[in-house]
């Protein structure tokens, strides 16, 4: 990725970082979380680049590591807990986010996509 693209995508996940909080505080999750961080910037990644979900271990969990400065494990950690948080608070919100029935707590990814694809701008 070149740098203008890089800028133009920092730029672009600014713009729709109010959205994701907002979203995630629907849900129940507050700002005490530090996931709560990572999940906005990480849905805000993917809701721009698709296939970012398609690889989170190895494009989505370093970039948001670096993003901030810590490792790729503690960010997936903090994820998969707001993940938790979302389904028992909000479970309902979540339900009517995925447009199709949940079983069981969403997989982190599962859960980036259901926030990606509320966040993802009308085309």
């Amino acid at each position: 990725m070149s740098a203008a693209t890089s800028l133009s995508l920092d730029r672009s996940v600014e713009l729709i970082l109010p959205s994701a909080y907002s979203l995630l505080r629907r849900l129940g999750i507050t700002e005490n979380y530090k996931g709560f961080r990572y999940a906005a910037y990480a849905a805000a990644l993917c809701a721009l680049e698709r296939e970012r979900l398609l690889l989170v271990t190895k494009l989505l969990y370093p970039d948001v590591a670096r993003r901030f400065g810590t490792t790729w494990k503690a960010a997936e950690r903090n994820l998969r807990t707001v993940a938790a948080i979302a389904w028992t608070q909000n479970h309902d919100h979540l339900v009517y986010l995925s447009q199709s029935p949940l079983e069981q707590k969403p997989q982190c990814a599962q859960f980036l996509a259901i926030l990606a694809h509320a966040l993802r701008p009308a085309t």
